[in-house]
């Protein structure tokens, strides 16, 4: 099996860049990383003056930036790619957004619970189907191996990559890893210290890490 991938989520409040800037680089320093997805937490908006430099920073590192769901704004600050959260219209979302940002940016969205929505963006040419747990699920448990039966339903039948997303701790990270995500995300809060941050990332990375070591 191919070892899992890390798949930074790196939220943003505020506009203190010295401290986002240390925390990113503390987090993208811990273990290898191989995108960086910069959101704001919820009910927030992005500063492109802010979001610029730490873009920039990733980059920098060799690492994917990506920003969520504004295409106008990813392409003001030059990632390398958008990321569409969860959405009841994702393939309408992923139309818009392939029609502002064409083919040159990295598009990638997340299906949810949907089979029938993956398959759907999968055609539509997403550059990888993300399936998460949506924030109004209430059993969370049974969400969980529901999300790791489409991960390994994925992952043995279509050829864009998959990522793992709302992934809560070390346990579910390795389950995930061992479903056959290629990427696991982490989530990197934004009330984290640079110490807190890096020893997260590397707690993660040495459970996906683990999970491809036979039994």
């Amino acid at each position: 099996m191919a070892a899992s991938e890390l798949y930074l989520i790196f939220e943003i409040s505020g506009s203190d860049l010295g401290a986002h800037t240390a925390r990113l680089s503390a987090a993208a320093s811990a273990a290898p990383i191989a995108s960086v997805l910069l959101r704001p937490v919820s009910g927030d908006t992005l500063d492109a003056r802010i979001l610029k430099p730490l873009v920039e920073a990733v980059q920098a590192k060799g690492i994917a930036a990506l920003v969520a769901d504004d295409a106008d704004l990813a392409r003001i600050v030059r990632v390398d790619g958008l990321h569409l959260s969860w959405n009841k219209d994702q393939p309408g979302r992923m139309a818009a957004a392939r029609e502002v940002l064409g083919g040159r940016f990295m598009l990638g969205a997340d299906a949810g619970r949907s089979r029938d929505d993956a398959m759907t963006l999968g055609e539509m040419g997403a550059d990888y189907i993300a399936f998460g747990i949506p924030p109004h699920v209430e059993d969370r448990d049974t969400a969980f191996a529901r999300q790791c039966d489409l991960i390994a339903w994925w992952a043995e039948i279509f050829e864009p990559p998959c990522v793992a997303l709302d992934v809560p701790d070390t346990h579910a990270a390795r389950a995930l890893a061992q479903a056959n995500a290629d990427f696991v995300a982490v989530t990197v809060g934004s009330g984290t210290t640079p110490d807190e941050a890096a020893a997260f990332v590397k707690s993660f990375s040495v459970a996906i890490g683990d999970a491809k070591i036979p039994a």
